[in-house]
């Protein structure tokens, strides 16, 4: 097994957020991230490299072992499984709630719901539980456009502001889950890199504390 870390880090708005948070935590790209058509840094650590892929890859990297440690939200691991996945640090950023929506006023079907989402494994799992009945409808995006189109009943989707939900005529519902960002390890990479990931973990989860300080003072 290779001595170097690789860290894999979404793509988007966590990416924005993570950066900083690294740089805290002693972790630079050597490029500007956002004006490169790379894939792979290099740091100013020698032995540290990040990989930028798609959210919803990063746990299948670092599952299988292409990754020491991975970024993503709470979401994605929700859906994608935690196995062979440790979840040490809650980073605090990108902070959001994974809920139902529907049309303003309208009443939720109490028997079988049609449900649009990318979330196809949550909304599942979160129905069973409620004891509702519901055909799962899995779109990739413009999910608010389900029911106005008749496609859906209700959506289960990211919420930041509400403006989208709002801006179509829509509501939110039911809370699934609050959503941040996590740093996940491979069990593996865990084991036989200890050494090296341990100080990492630590300087991030005093960078975390300071942020949280920060804005609380």
């Amino acid at each position: 097994m290779s001595k170097q870390l690789i860290v894999a880090l979404s793509k988007g708005r966590i990416l924005e957020e993570t950066l900083p948070l690294l740089a805290d935590a002693g972790v630079e790209p050597v490029e500007d991230l956002g004006k490169s058509r790379k894939l792979l840094f290099d740091t100013n650590l020698p032995d540290v490299k990040l990989v930028v892929i798609r959210a919803t890859d990063v746990p299948t990297y670092v599952q299988l072992g292409a990754a020491d440690l991975g970024i993503a939200g709470k979401d994605v691991l929700l859906e994608h499984g935690a196995a062979g996945l440790y979840e040490p640090l809650d980073l605090e950023i990108a902070r959001c709630k994974l809920m139902t929506a529907g049309i303003v006023g309208a009443e939720p079907a109490s028997a079988r719901r049609r449900v649009a989402t990318k979330f196809v494994n949550i909304a599942r799992r979160w129905y069973a539980e409620q004891g509702i009945q519901a055909e799962v409808i899995k779109l990739y995006g413009a999910m608010e456009l389900a029911p106005l189109m008749n496609l859906a009943d209700e959506i289960v989707d990211i919420v930041d502001t509400g403006n989208t939900l709002r801006a179509n005529g829509m509501e939110p519902r039911e809370l699934i889950a609050p959503v941040t960002t996590r740093l996940v390890v491979n069990k593996a990479s865990m084991t036989m890199k200890h050494a090296r990931i341990k100080p990492l973990l630590e300087r991030l989860k005093q960078a975390v504390v300071a942020r949280r300080e920060d804005v609380a003072g």
